[in-house]
C-alpha cells in the first residue's frame, strides 16, 4: 500500500547549469546533445534526460574528465558554495609533474669533463 517516496528528478542540462559546470543552460544542452555526457556509464544525448540523487555523471571539462555523483537536485542556480552541495566529486586525482624538473648532471661540464667527453666520443684510429 505505501509506495516509497518518488525520487526527485531534474533535467540533465538544468542540473549541469545549476551545479555551475557550464556557464549557460544552452551550453549544457549542447554538451549533452553532442554525446559528451554519460549517466551511470551509459552515453546520453538528450538534454531532457531525468537525473536525481545517486546518479553518476561523467563529462569533459577543459582538459579533464569529471566524474560526479549527484547528491541533490538543485532548486536554483545559486552561488558556488551552494552549488558544491549538489554533488560529490569522484574525479581521480592526476599525478602532477614536479614544479621545476632539473637536469641532475651538475650543470655545465668543466674543461676537464669536456676533454674526457671528446676523448670518449672520438673514433679510434684505424
Amino acid at each position: 500500500m505505501s509506495d516509497p517516496a518518488p525520487r526527485p528528478t531534474i533535467r540533465l542540462d538544468k542540473w549541469l547549469w545549476q551545479a555551475r559546470f557550464v556557464k549557460s543552460r544552452s551550453l549544457a544542452a549542447a554538451l549533452v546533445s553532442g554525446g559528451h555526457v554519460r549517466v551511470n556509464s551509459s552515453r546520453t544525448d538528450k538534454p531532457g534526460a531525468r537525473v536525481g540523487p545517486g546518479d553518476t555523471l561523467t563529462f569533459p571539462q577543459g582538459d579533464d574528465i569529471r566524474v560526479v555523483r549527484i547528491l541533490a537536485p538543485g532548486e536554483r542556480r545559486g552561488p558556488a558554495t551552494e552549488a558544491r552541495t549538489l554533488y560529490e566529486d569522484l574525479t581521480p586525482i592526476k599525478a602532477s609533474p614536479p614544479d621545476n624538473p632539473r637536469y641532475d648532471g651538475g650543470g655545465r661540464p668543466t674543461k676537464r669533463d669536456r676533454r674526457q667527453i671528446e676523448r670518449r666520443d672520438k673514433p679510434p684510429l684505424e
